[in-house]
């Protein structure tokens, strides 16, 4: 069995597709959501999946209770600590996806996964990349920059936002009148045909 750890931030969409697009695989299980903000909807994702979600500080707190409480959390770690990596390869974890997650990957993570942990971006890399492009900022600037396409990068993670070794790129075409909403929608319907099919081939060669 292929063991995934999901890293997420936010809404958690590309949770719940790579949830849905596994869930009738009895090879793969997503052994643990591991998010960095306590208001993430994702964290309500994860409770109705019924996958046990860790949360993350910048510096370790006993303010625990109330989100154990809230959203099951089963453990709680300072992300900049090895223990947190040492929990991670406890659980036998093949693939770590960052799903939306927003802070950059310590070394002591780097070092534990070499070449298994992986991004999705929602631009074509190397455009649009880096710290402060991530969601609706990647696709304000592509339309304010009157693209004609835009798309969606997963990468290997590297000590730097957004620089490693590009593993897929799909691109979508944009019209002179689209919004950032309208990319969004766009690039969202690129995630969902593809974030999962790509993981699914990457724990293949694994």
């Amino acid at each position: 069995m292929k063991r995934l750890a999901i890293f997420v931030s936010g809404g958690g969409t590309n949770l719940q597709q790579i949830a849905e697009y596994f869930a009738p695989n009895p090879d793969v299980k997503i052994v643990c959501v591991v998010s960095n903000n306590k208001d993430a909807y994702a964290n309500v994702r994860a409770k109705k999946l019924g996958i046990p979600l860790i949360m993350l500080n910048s510096k370790a707190k006993a303010r625990d209770a109330e989100l154990q409480s809230q959203y099951d959390v089963s453990q709680t770690f300072d992300f900049q600590d090895n223990a947190f990596s040492d929990y991670l390869k406890s659980l036998d974890v093949d693939l770590v996806v960052l799903a939306g997650f927003l802070w950059l990957v310590p070394q002591h993570l780097l070092d534990a996964f070499p070449m298994r942990i992986i991004n999705i971006h929602p631009a074509l890399l190397p455009k649009y990349g880096g710290k402060g492009f991530y969601g609706h900022h990647v696709h304000e600037a592509v339309v304010a920059h009157h693209e004609k396409e835009s798309g969606i990068t997963i990468h290997y993670v590297n000590g730097h936002y957004d620089s490693g070794d590009v593993i897929f790129q799909k691109s979508v075409a944009l019209s002179e009148t689209d919004t950032a909403d309208d990319v969004a929608a766009k690039i969202h319907i690129l995630e969902r045909d593809n974030f999962p099919a790509v993981i699914d081939k990457l724990l293949k060669s694994l």
